[in-house]
């Protein structure tokens, strides 16, 4: 490591790995990251954490700004801490169950209000930015992706995986899918087990709509999680919706 980083830099990982960080920030973090062997750890250790963020959202109580409101403030680095603090401990409870105990960990530490994202635009479906995502980039270094369409539902999705020695690092990249509706990436192993790898909401114009008006509708969605199972012990991943529908279902 390169000289004594400041005090908060190690605390930064947990608002980067949330995908919170302005450009600089991020810019500045990630040198650190570059010569810091425990934030790299920490932050493979948090991967999966930005789904929760869309799942805060629809969260009762949770204050989330309205569709068309301009918000510019962030989470408290106290409410990062906690955030990220919960996350781990419940990670060494129970591992085997993996990423999907963030979404959990954030419903126990919210109980007011929350900036979580910055948001703006119209309810038809207009202008929304979101702090940038490290998914996409995982997904584009991993080497190892599947892709299948559903014949009926029209949506693809490709799913980038890495073996861990916890188990299964995966990322989801999702096209022509529309909304208002909740999905689930789901891991079916080989002995028929099934993991809920990661979960997100859908807007109501959708994610990597191809005559979509908007940049936003017309990107892809990508969303990162993870499995307790080992990539040679899952058969096939599944898009689910909350209400039972399958989407599309990717071969291992």
């Amino acid at each position: 490591m390169q000289g004594t980083p400041a005090p908060n830099e190690h605390e930064t990982v947990g608002a980067y790995a949330l995908g919170i960080l302005d450009d600089a920030e991020a810019t500045a973090f990630e040198a650190h990251l570059a010569t810091c062997e425990w934030c790299a750890q920490q932050l493979d250790e948090l991967a999966g954490m930005e789904p929760m963020l869309a799942a805060l959202a629809d969260l009762p109580g949770s204050g989330a700004p309205a569709v068309g409101e301009s918000l510019s403030a962030k989470p408290s680095p106290r409410l990062v801490e906690k955030l990220v603090d919960e996350v781990a401990e419940r990670r060494a409870q129970k591992r085997r169950r993996g990423f999907y105990m963030v979404a959990a960990a954030a419903a126990l530490i919210i109980g007011g209000p929350l900036t979580a994202v910055a948001v703006s635009g119209s309810d038809g479906g207009g202008n929304t930015t979101v702090a940038a995502s490290p998914a996409k980039s995982a997904f584009e270094s991993m080497p190892d992706k599947v892709t299948a369409t559903d014949p009926t539902t029209n949506v693809t999705a490709t799913v980038a995986v890495e073996k861990k020695d916890w188990g299964t690092n995966a990322v989801l990249e999702l096209n022509n899918v529309t909304g208002p509706q909740k999905c689930s990436l789901i891991a079916v192993g080989k002995n028929g087990e099934r993991e809920t790898v990661t979960s997100w909401s859908v807007p109501k114009w959708g994610y990597g709509v191809p005559n979509a008006k908007t940049q936003e509708a017309k990107d892809p969605l990508y969303v990162r999680g993870g499995a307790a199972l080992e990539p040679n012990q899952i058969d096939h991943f599944e898009v689910m919706t909350f209400d039972g529908k399958r989407l599309v279902e990717v071969p291992a």
